[in-house]
């Protein structure tokens, strides 16, 4: 069966997912972009070819609607959506990509017993090395949750987990890459300081980052193991790694993380919250 998708929104990590299942073969028939700005829309037509259409006329007829939007456009969005009638015998799937609102508020809003599947990406999608958490609504079934899988490990890697996982998935890999940058930043500034260039010290700092997440990733071995293999004693890097433990960069990290997971779930239960009083 045919599965046209309809991408709800033309950003950058819209883009991101449009551009990843077209390099995955997904012919351009079967996807639509709904984009409200007419030279973005032109944008996206003339790069993938294409059709940048409204929102209903997007979803009329998509077996999937993805919807990578702002959260401050979700009510008005899902209002259109709900109006538009599932077409055959087909049900609906509606994919969210919106951070931070749970999957009660989409099915609220929808007709009884749409499946909706919630997505925590994260901006690494823009290079198709993303880290996708993925957890099913009250209605979606282990296939709708399969499908979306399948549609994300276009643009990375997915992991599908309980939605009370999301909000630590959001503190963790959503979240994530600000954290890296802002040590590559710190990196950055540290090499100016010691006589290097701003152009040098970026280059350095950026291809140690990328070559340490390979490593991380590829190698088989524990960040512990990876961190031991290039701290010799009393060498250089042990005496970085003293001073940043000194001054606290472990629980500053820890804290952040914890700190960006209450941010989500507080988010979550205003959201709910909202539900039960209407």
């Amino acid at each position: 069966m045919t599965q046209r998708i309809a991408i709800i929104g033309g950003g950058n990590i819209g883009e991101a997912l449009l551009a990843g299942l077209i390099g995955s073969g997904k012919p351009t028939k079967d996807l639509v972009v709904a984009e409200k700005s007419p030279s973005r829309g032109k944008e996206l037509t003339e790069e993938y070819g294409i059709r940048v259409t409204d929102i209903a006329d997007a979803v009329e007829g998509a077996n999937i609607v993805v919807l990578a939007i702002k959260p401050g456009d979700v009510d008005a969005i899902l209002s259109v959506i709900a109006d538009v009638e599932d077409v055959g015998e087909v049900e609906r799937l509606t994919v969210t990509l919106v951070s931070g609102l749970p999957t009660a508020k989409y099915e609220n809003a929808l007709p009884a017993g749409a499946p909706v599947v919630r997505v925590m990406p994260n901006t690494p999608m823009l290079v198709g090395e993303a880290m996708s958490g993925v957890t099913a609504g009250r209605y979606a079934t282990e296939e709708h949750v399969a499908t979306v899988v399948t549609l994300l490990e276009t643009v990375g890697k997915v992991v599908v987990v309980p939605e009370k996982q999301i909000d630590a998935i959001t503190a963790l890999s959503g979240s994530g890459p600000a954290y890296l940058f802002l040590v590559a930043e710190a990196m950055i500034d540290a090499g100016v300081s010691l006589g290097l260039t701003r152009a040098l010290a970026t280059e350095l700092a950026g291809q140690t980052v990328r070559g340490a997440g390979v490593l991380l990733t590829d190698s088989g071995l524990s960040p512990v193991d990876l961190r031991a293999a290039v701290t010799s004693p009393a060498g250089t890097t042990a005496a970085a790694l003293l001073e940043m433990e000194k001054h606290g960069l472990r629980h500053a990290v820890a804290e952040g993380v914890r700190a960006s997971a209450a941010k989500s779930e507080a988010i979550g239960r205003i959201v709910l919250s909202g539900l039960e009083s209407s």
